[in-house]
């Protein structure tokens, strides 16, 4: 009874169609986002490439999505490297202090 009223069903619509969905009631707002993004993106190409099939356009969308998703994932990356070198630099220092001190 617990997990049933955490769950949501929702209808998410992309591109003129309606999937319905059975999701976590906190993942809402995410899927919601997730559909706007991906409706926008569909827009985008259809007024770029207006004799584009539609499936040529949502493959185009995947893609767009995909490669936006990789470059965050790079970023975040990249962070956590940048991160890690601060962490190590300020024990190199916090060494090389105790060591003047001595």
């Amino acid at each position: 009874m617990a997990d049933e009223k955490k769950r949501l069903s929702i209808n998410i619509k992309i591109d003129g169609r309606i999937f319905p969905l059975n999701i976590n009631r906190s993942d809402e707002e995410r899927y919601r986002m997730a559909a706007k993004m991906v409706n926008e993106t569909v827009t985008k190409f259809r007024k770029t490439f207006r004799n584009q099939e539609s499936q040529d356009i949502l493959a185009m969308t995947a893609f767009q999505i995909a490669l936006s998703n990789t470059e965050l994932q790079n970023r975040n990356d990249n962070s956590l490297f940048i991160d890690e070198l601060k962490n190590l630099s300020d024990d190199i220092s916090d060494f090389l202090n105790e060591r003047k001190r001595n």
